[in-house]
């Protein structure tokens, strides 16, 4: 009786792991549908293929920075000229890391980032360039040797720091202020390893530092800061010597 009904049921189709009989068979297949044309791309554009773009971004992050070895980030405006101070200082802090063995990832924009790459890639270090897409922005500077341009803001933003052991900033914009305040909060949050973070140039950063722990501290929004986490200096080697403390030799 069993092989009747069997019988009764018709073939068996088998779809993936999946095993379907009688009405549930489909009039169509999962190759024939793939390659079908399609008259609309609206599909482009919803949320699951947006997925699989944002998946495939960050294989391809960690794909080509998997073997970068130890690496502190330097942030800072794309505004600054090359004939500002600032824009020398840099170049000298990005020198001095590749000169210490270890590689320099910026945003690989022009500014401060230009500046970075430059005294890296001059010396032979790892310029590192993770750019971003943006409507006014001009590609990765010249001075990168081991670049990327990503889609998405958070995906970048989660190389920096899984790839980095300590963080420059020089003065810069709400995308400098975004990144700073970005590592401060996952440090603080225990989410990331301990990173030291330099804010250089004393008379940019002092007001916002003098609020912090001000008004903020005050108010109880924010726990005293540790003085060894967050160090704001004047001096190129100092910031250097800061950034590399989170490296283990």
């Amino acid at each position: 009786m069993a092989d009747e009904k069997d019988e009764a049921l018709g073939a068996t189709y088998h779809r993936g792991p999946v095993i379907l009989r009688g009405p549930m068979i489909p009039s169509d297949t999962t190759t024939g549908n793939l390659l079908a044309p399609e008259d609309s791309t609206d599909w482009l554009h919803m949320d699951p293929w947006r997925v699989l773009r944002i998946q495939a971004e960050f294989v391809d992050g960690f794909g080509a920075l998997a073997e970068l070895g130890p690496a502190v980030s330097v942030f800072g405006s794309a505004r600054t000229s090359r004939t500002d101070p600032l824009y020398r200082a840099a170049r000298h802090v990005g020198r001095k890391l590749a000169e210490a063995g270890v590689a320099v990832i910026t945003g690989g924009g022009p500014g401060i980032m230009e500046a970075a790459n430059c005294g890296a890639a001059r010396v032979g270090g790892k310029s590192v360039g993770l750019g971003i897409e943006l409507p006014h922005e001009q590609g990765i500077n010249k001075w990168v040797n081991l670049g990327m341009s990503f889609r998405y803001f958070f995906v970048r933003k989660t190389m920096f720091v899984k790839y980095s052991q300590g963080a420059i900033i020089f003065p810069g914009g709400f995308g400098t202020l975004d990144e700073a305040f970005e590592l401060l909060t996952l440090v603080q949050t225990h989410k990331v390893a301990r990173t030291p973070v330099v804010l250089f140039g004393s008379e940019y950063w002092g007001g916002l530092m003098s609020w912090l722990e001000g008004t903020v501290l005050g108010a109880g929004n924010i726990s005293p800061l540790d003085p060894e986490l967050v160090v704001v200096t004047d001096d190129e080697d100092e910031a250097v010597r800061v950034a590399l403390s989170g490296i283990r030799r």
